[in-house]
């Protein structure tokens, strides 16, 4: 039988091994907690991460803090190299000497038998083969042991509870680099001086512990913003830390080129092509990226999994699916070494490879029942489509793919809210040193959406430049397509620069074009909203809504909800002029959900300041007020509020009008002031008189009502925005 051993005397401390803390913990507070209960609830806990990420220091703090009579001894054994000497540091760590014969862990066994201890073993993960099936062991014997892990992968033994570790938060890292920063350099403190560079240095570190405190023992000879302009080359700049630092954590290239020796070399090797991804990828991105010349396809998976096990690579969740990244500090370390192995310029070209053939599907699938999977995919991927952009229109004989790149994500610049970074990607694209005859299909289109960006934003002389552009080469080409497209957004042109009989004109044109070359998509119906919207301003209300319940026919039965939410406002603008005003609500409630769900900015402000002239109407013009205020704080970002145009500026006009005389200028004001303190999420859900953001994967389905009846011609009217959609 194994001995028992008496109880600790009551008020007497319980041994340890711990190392004293040196200098102040910073942070870590929530972290802290939550490992506190996983210790309370589970016998074996592995704190993991990347390494620099505090795992160590973490784990210390923790074991720290707990009582389990008997102790809590540190096992360091980053240090140890053979398997079989794992056993004999335990024993070191909890201070056992044995001169027998017996083997190393019969003599844990017979020691811990009876006890009530944590062991805490940190740096485990080059021994995971030796140190798992101890510590399993361990556990089945010893009721009493607790173990508190800490290392860059699982152990992966029975009843293990992973706590991964991420890099701190902002505020934590800007405190931590404040603190170490002031033990360097007496006196030193973040303020409004220095703040931004803090902040800005401590974001691309990736809010890495190691990573911050190596930056802030720089102080003593570059300032914050000094620091901050030699990033680029990070693992030459971030050195240093005391002579008792462990080695691994004395410069950031060792602390990130330990994670690098523990791998295989087909996981250095995956590691390495990772890094061409920008942000966040998906499994079948990488297994076309990234496989080739060593890496089989098939076998990305595995080896990916084993990244993941080593917090090389970190997973995670959202709206696109599971996705995985590499901070940026890990993927830094990649890129050099791809490019030390020569293989940088075929991992970028495989890169925009795969991204041109994802923004090709989704321009295709947008057109369909998928259009709020297809916003939130190429939201997910926006980092790497401007790595791929970026990437064709700085390398030579590329320009023609960042057009056609460009062009074919017209439907995310204008349909999901991004139309100054569309129009920066298509300026540059169609730049007259980009020009390539041999590729002219690609430059044409680049030039019909640039045009139909810069409508949107009010800034007509461009917009009209590209698209005469488009349309006199297009038609020396001889590509009906491109010529269709250009003479629909130069009716868009004319709808908001107030010249309704030339809207109407090449609007009925374009139209005719689309159906002579078989073209049906998002943007042959947004062709017929803006024709209907020109009808409209012209007098002829019936004639619009009739344009737009077909275009709701077709949108539902194609499963399309962003032109429909353009149709829906032009029917509320019917009903409202017909005198129904509830049915107008419901159609421009169910418009601004869609708008908002898209993020667009435009189809989402419009219906704002239509439902503020029905709110007002409706007899509460304080609340008309609070709108108008909120839809203006929206449109600088998206252009020229309501273009600039008569037409489409009326109702804003008549609900102005009307608020005013009902509550007094004084009043007035006072809640358009009030509207537009509010944040976009705050309006759309004072709009829709409720709380609550609608996601994208929950782009609302189509009602199954539809609405006719006559309709009052309207005094001096507007309607939606025509121009703003587009193919």
């Amino acid at each position: 039988m194994r001995p028992s051993h008496p109880p600790r005397p009551a008020g007497s401390p319980s041994p340890r091994n711990l190392p004293l803390e040196l200098n102040a913990f910073v942070g870590r507070s929530a972290e802290l907690k939550r490992l506190d209960e996983a210790l309370e609830s589970d016998r074996l806990v592995t704190v993991t991460g990347m390494g620099g990420v505090g795992k160590s220091r973490l784990a210390a703090r923790a074991a720290a803090r707990t009582d389990p009579g008997d102790g809590a001894w540190r096992v360091e054994l980053a240090a140890v190299r053979e398997p079989e000497l794992v056993e004999y540091a335990v024993l070191e760590a909890l201070g056992l000497t044995d001169t027998t014969s017996r083997l190393p862990r019969e003599v844990l066994l017979d020691h811990l038998a009876g006890r009530r201890l944590l062991l805490l073993l940190d740096g485990f993960e080059h021994l995971v083969d030796a140190c798992a099936p101890l510590v399993g062991e361990l556990l089945r014997a010893v009721p009493g042991l607790r173990v508190l892990a800490a290392g860059r992968r699982p152990l992966e033994v029975e009843g293990e509870q992973l706590f991964p570790l991420a890099p701190m938060t902002g505020a934590e890292a800007v405190e931590l680099f404040g603190v170490r920063a002031a033990a360097r350099v007496p006196g030193f403190a973040v303020d409004d001086a220095n703040r931004s560079a803090v902040l800005e240095l401590c974001r691309r570190l990736d809010g890495i512990p190691l990573a911050v405190e190596l930056a802030a023992g720089r102080l003593s000879t570059l300032s914050p913003a000094q620091l901050l302009s030699r990033l680029e080359d990070r693992f030459r700049l971030l050195t240093g830390g005391g002579r008792d630092v462990p080695p691994r954590h004395r410069t950031l290239r060792t602390a990130i080129g330990w994670s690098h020796e523990l791998c295989t070399p087909e996981e250095r090797l995956l590691w390495s092509r990772l890094s061409v991804f920008a942000g966040r990828f998906d499994l079948e991105a990488a297994e076309y990226v990234c496989s080739g010349d060593g890496l089989r396809a098939e076998d990305v998976l595995d080896v990916l999994g084993a990244l993941l096990a080593q917090s090389v690579v970190t997973r995670e969740e959202g709206p696109a699916g599971v996705r995985y990244r590499m901070l940026a500090t890990v993927r830094a370390y990649g890129a050099e070494w791809l490019e030390a192995m020569g293989d940088a310029g075929r991992l970028r070209r495989r890169h925009r490879d795969w991204f041109m053939g994802l923004a090709t599907w989704c321009e295709l699938d947008w057109f369909s029942p998928r259009q709020g999977e297809v916003a939130a995919r190429i939201e997910a991927e926006l980092p790497n489509v401007r790595c791929a952009l970026e990437y064709c229109l700085t390398e030579p004989g590329e320009t023609h793919l960042g057009q056609y790149l460009a062009g074919s994500l017209w439907f995310f610049w204008v349909g999901c809210g991004r139309l100054a970074e569309g129009r920066h990607w298509l300026d540059r694209s169609v730049e007259p040193s980009s020009q390539d005859g041999a590729y002219e299909q690609s430059r044409l289109k680049a030039l019909w959406v640039l045009g139909y960006v810069a409508v949107l934003q009010g800034d007509a002389v461009p917009a009209l430049a590209a698209l005469q552009e488009c349309r006199a080469e297009a038609e020396r080409a001889g590509d009906p397509t491109a010529v269709a497209y250009a003479e629909h957004r130069t009716g868009c042109l004319a709808l908001v620069t107030d010249d309704m009989p030339r809207a109407e004109g090449l609007l009925r044109s374009a139209l005719g074009r689309y159906r002579e070359i078989g073209e049906l998509n998002s943007n042959v119906l947004m062709g017929q909203v803006e024709l209907a919207m020109a009808r409209a301003f012209q007098g002829d209300l019936p004639g619009a809504v009739e344009l737009c319940e077909d275009v709701r026919r077709v949108c539902e039965d194609h499963g399309e909800r962003w032109a429909l939410a353009y149709a829906l406002y032009v029917l509320a603008y019917g009903a409202w002029a017909g005198g129904d005003r509830r049915r107008a609500r419901d159609l421009l409630e169910e418009c601004l959900g869609i708008g908002h769900a898209f993020h667009d900015l435009l189809g989402t402000v419009l219906a704002v300041e239509l439902l503020a002239l029905v709110t007002a109407e409706d007899g509460d013009p304080a609340e008309a007020a609070l709108l108008q205020g909120a839809a203006s704080r929206m449109w600088p970002s998206v252009g020229l509020p309501l273009f600039g145009s008569a037409y489409y500026n009326a109702p804003h006009e008549r609900c102005e009008a009307t608020a005013r005389e009902l509550l007094g200028d004084e009043r007035y004001e006072e809640c358009v002031r009030e509207g537009a303190r509010l944040e976009q999420e705050a309006a759309v859900a004072r709009a829709l008189g409720r709380a609550g953001k609608r996601t994208l994967a929950a782009v609302p389905a189509p009602r199954s009502t539809r609405a006719r009846g006559d309709m009052r011609k309207p005094a001096a009217s507007p309607t939606p925005k025509g121009g703003e959609t587009a193919g």
